[in-house]
């Protein structure tokens, strides 16, 4: 910044920065010209270059210690008392720390001068601050300062600016008053924020609900005009892609004999459990390629080979056996807590057979069963039925027993291992546990029902027996053995003597027939007999007779069992081969 100030005026007067004032505004001193001595103003002390005593000082401005310049002044100097930084107030001192004058009363407002006042000593030692003045510019025309505005209009004093450093005392509990009150509006717009998004949500799990409810009725055909049935399959692309589970059962009777099978099928896809029931007539291939039947498989070929015989005839995939001998049915039935079933029959007590004796079972409907009963139910074969009706019992027991067992996997296996059986190495506890649960809840909700497989006489499957069990339920294709393949001769021993049976059995076999077993007659018979009942087959009775070594007067016509072409009941009058 340049030292001097050339006014331009009147007189050449020029002025030099000397310092500046508290509030940072420049100082300024008229310069000092050779040979001529500076004009006195008022308020100011003369300038003298030559004189021998320096002039005396002038006193400091009003409100100011230690400085001569007084941005405010009106050009009249006064003697200003000394200033206490701590103020105290006392007129000693002056002014308080914040300029207030000590005396009581505002202090008289005089006009802002733009031109600085004489420079004293004092002055020109102050050190500068960094207040930028408010009123610049040169000095007024003719060396003085010139007044912008009247005085008492311009004149600002610290006084008045006091409450920006000294903010009243109560503000602090003005904010604490906004704080309390803004902090009290948000908790109340956060309390209906989150009341409105508890109220969203529950319309939304409400709605939820509902579309899972109808979508459920509607998937299990309970909503009106809509069929179940109908419903499922519409839901599958093909009944061969349904996911399936399925275990055959065999049923030993162990005081009577004979064997019972059925099939349990889960259906993952339709959310359907099924109890297929398999007629002992039921054709099987054997494992030489011989015809032989569902009973005689499950006492020859035994499980193993059972399962795959079926497999082959009814285009499925059984994934493990389970045995039931009638002991281990009547501990299950008392360990599920007895069972309620529907019986269709009155069923005697097997060990009182007198007369007037009241039957062990009563027919009607929600009768409770115990083990015992349970057992004398399933096997019970009333004069003159066919062993489906016997089956359809067994498959009531199966159900009722499948309401009772529990839902939960590892309760069922408990319940399967407390049985104590010697299980087929297909199936473990802990599968067949798992298995039955999934099939006791689907008992339970209602989605389980029985069906018969359709067996013709000869123990083929018909086509009704294709499209309605074997297709649908169990998502295979019927592969009945070839009937022109062999001529089926069907064999029951009333010889007396049991081994007689095996070794018809072998003789037929090597001479090209189908072996089919009858079972034992209770009674011995005296002359063996070989029946026929199309007059085509009398040619294969005949040579069936000639083949066990039967007279051909044996040889008549009559009835022959349902899956056979030839009916041979064997006397003691039968000489087998040696």
């Amino acid at each position: 910044m340049n030292d001097r100030y050339d006014s331009g005026y009147d007189g050449d007067q020029q002025y030099e920065l000397v310092g500046y004032d508290d509030y940072g505004r420049p100082v300024y001193q008229p310069v000092p010209q050779q040979g001529y001595p500076q004009p006195s103003q008022p308020g100011q002390q003369s300038y003298d270059p030559y004189a021998q005593q320096q002039a005396p000082q002038a006193p400091p401005a009003q409100g100011y210690e230690g400085y001569g310049y007084d941005p405010y002044a009106t050009g009249q100097q006064q003697a200003a008392p000394a200033y206490d930084p701590y103020g105290s107030g006392n007129p000693a001192t002056g002014y308080d720390p914040y300029g207030q004058p000590a005396s009581s009363g505002q202090q008289p407002r005089v006009a802002e001068q733009t031109a600085p006042a004489a420079p004293t000593a004092r002055t020109a030692q102050a050190e500068p601050t960094a207040f930028v003045p408010q009123q610049g510019g040169p000095p007024a025309e003719g060396g003085a300062p010139k007044a912008e505005e009247p005085a008492g209009e311009r004149d600002y004093s610290t006084q008045q600016f006091a409450f920006v450093e000294d903010p009243d005392g109560d503000s602090e509990d003005v904010i604490d008053w906004l704080n309390f009150t803004e902090n009290r509006t948000e908790r109340r717009e956060e309390a209906k924020r989150r009341a409105r998004g508890r109220a969203v949500a529950l319309v939304v799990v409400l709605a939820l609900v509902a579309v899972g409810g109808v979508g459920y009725l509607w998937y299990a055909g309970k909503l009106p005009g809509a069929s179940s049935s109908d419903t499922k399959a519409g839901s599958a692309t093909s009944a061969a892609a349904q996911k399936r589970d399925v275990v055959v059962v065999h049923l030993h009777n162990t005081k009577k004999g004979g064997t019972s099978t059925v099939l349990l099928v889960d259906n993952a896809t339709t959310k359907q459990g099924t109890t297929v029931l398999l007629p002992n007539s039921l054709a099987l291939t054997d494992d030489d390629g011989s015809t032989t039947t569902l009973a005689k498989s499950v006492d020859d070929d035994g499980s193993s080979g059972t399962r795959d015989a079926l497999d082959t005839v009814l285009g499925t995939d059984i994934e493990g056996t389970w045995r039931l001998d009638t002991p281990y049915l009547q501990n299950l039935v008392e360990l599920v807590g007895n069972i309620d079933i529907d019986t269709n029959a009155n069923v005697p007590d097997p060990d009182n057979t007198k007369k007037g004796t009241a039957p062990l079972v009563k027919k009607g409907e929600d009768q409770t069963l115990s083990g015992k009963t349970a057992v004398a139910y399933a096997t019970y074969l009333a004069s003159g039925e066919t062993q489906d009706a016997q089956l359809e019992r067994f498959g009531q027991v199966m159900q009722g027993v499948l309401r009772k067992l529990s839902s939960d996997a590892q309760a069922a296996t408990v319940t399967v291992q407390t049985l104590a059986q010697i299980l087929d190495p297909s199936l473990t506890d802990k599968d067949l546990g798992s298995f039955l649960a999934r099939l006791a809840d689907l008992a339970k909700g209602g989605d389980y029902k029985t069906s018969l497989l359709p067996v013709q006489g000869d123990g083929t499957l018909s086509a009704q027996a294709s499209a309605s069990v074997v297709k649908t339920v169990l998502g295979g294709t019927a592969k009945s053995p070839d009937k022109d393949a062999a001529v089926r001769v069907s064999v029951q021993n009333a010889t007396g003597d049991k081994d007689d049976t095996e070794k018809a059995r072998v003789v037929l076999l090597n001479g090209g027939f189908t072996f089919l077993g009858a079972g034992t007659a209770d009674t011995a018979r005296a002359t063996s007999q070989v029946t026929y009942s199309d007059a085509a087959d009398k040619e294969n009775a005949t040579e069936a007779a000639k083949t066990l070594g039967l007279p051909t007067s044996a040889v008549k016509k009559g009835t022959v069992t349902s899956n056979a072409d030839v009916s041979v009941v064997l006397g003691q009058d039968y000489e087998p081969a040696t």
